[in-house]
C-alpha cells in the first residue's frame, strides 16, 4: 500500500533532519544493505581458507597434527562461505553484482580508505 502524501511528506522531513544534523549517518544508512554482513563474513571465509591451505602446505612436512588444524580451518571456513552465501541468496547476489556494475563498490572502498586515512593521519600535527 503506497504512502498517503502527507506521510510521504513526514518522511521526507525526516529524512532531511537526518541528513542535517549526522550527514556521516544518513551516508552510511544509504549505502549499506541487509546484505552488507554477508558479503562481509564471505571475504573474511574466503581468506580463512586460504591461510587454512597455506597451513596444510606448509607444515605437512613438518607435523601431521598442524597440517590437521590448516585443514580444519578451511573446513570452518567452508562452512562460514556456505552458510553466507545461503543468508545472501539471489536477490543479495543480483543487488552485489549491481553495485559492482554501477561503480558503488569502488566509491565505497574510497570511502574507507579516506576513514583509515584521517584515523592514522589527523589533520592537526601533533607539536
Amino acid at each position: 500500500m503506497p504512502l498517503s502524501d502527507d506521510e510521504q511528506r513526514i518522511l521526507s522531513q525526516i529524512e532531511q533532519q537526518l541528513h542535517e544534523t549526522d550527514p556521516a549517518l544518513a551516508k552510511e544508512v544509504a549505502t549499506t544493505t541487509v546484505y552488507t554482513h554477508s558479503a562481509r563474513n564471505i571475504k573474511w571465509s574466503v581468506l580463512g581458507f586460504i591461510i587454512g591451505l597455506v597451513t596444510i602446505v606448509l607444515t605437512l612436512s613438518i607435523s601431521f597434527w598442524l597440517a590437521f588444524i590448516g585443514f580444519v580451518m578451511m573446513l570452518a571456513a567452508a562452512l562460514l562461505f556456505e552458510q553466507n552465501l545461503r543468508r545472501l541468496g539471489r536477490a543479495g547476489m543480483n543487488q552485489l553484482s549491481m553495485n559492482v556494475r554501477s561503480g558503488n563498490l569502488k566509491n565505497s572502498i574510497a570511502d574507507k580508505r579516506g576513514k583509515m586515512r584521517g584515523k592514522f593521519r589527523p589533520d592537526d600535527p601533533i607539536q
